[in-house]
């Protein structure tokens, strides 16, 4: 074994006993900074979306009347809806202050908050299909279908007012997967 290869093993047994280390603190324990360490880059990916919610259930029956179905690891107090190695969670709007704040806060209400979620679809026809799917579920409308330079599109709000966008645009693609690429 070279040199190389025994400090790299030694230091993935460190970080063994100090990820170890890091999870026998009690909740709520808050770590020094890390500063003084080399980071690690992240993966390109958002794994999970968390949306604040005022009524879990009610949320969870609305994403289940799209056809989003909640996993078998969720709970009352925690859904998440597996979105095919993403996945949304509903967590409550005040337990989610107070996990990230420490203390609760006035939801914001206004309908524009400058993101959205974007659902692609394969063929233009699919953006009205999904609409009226949403919309009777709950959801309330905030664009028509609507051609646009690069495609079709509608917009739509759920029950707690978070964004979403159904669209088709030709320069996205899906692979056998059903994963987004941009087309060639």
């Amino acid at each position: 074994m070279t040199l190389s290869a025994i400090t790299t093993a030694a230091k993935a047994v460190a970080m063994d006993e100090v990820d170890k280390l890091m999870m026998a603190r009690p909740v709520g324990y808050q770590y020094p900074s890390f500063a003084g360490n080399s980071p690690k880059a992240p993966s390109q990916r958002v794994h999970m979306l968390i949306l604040g919610v005022d009524d879990i259930q009610r949320s969870a029956q609305f994403y289940a009347e799209l056809g989003w179905l909640q996993t078998d690891n969720s709970n009352e107090d925690f859904v998440r809806i597996d979105l095919g190695g993403h996945a949304i969670a509903l967590l409550s709007h005040a337990k989610f202050a107070e996990e990230v704040l420490g203390h609760p806060v006035e939801r914001d209400t206004h309908p524009y908050k400058g993101i959205a979620f974007a659902h692609f679809v394969s063929k233009p026809g699919d953006v009205p299909e999904i609409l009226a799917r949403a919309l009777k579920a709950g959801a309330s409308l905030v664009k028509p279908v609507t051609r646009t330079a690069w495609g079709i599109n509608a917009f739509f709000k759920d029950p707690d007012g978070y964004l979403f966008e159904i669209d088709y645009e030709d320069n996205w693609v899906f692979d056998e997967e059903h994963h987004l690429e941009a087309a060639k």
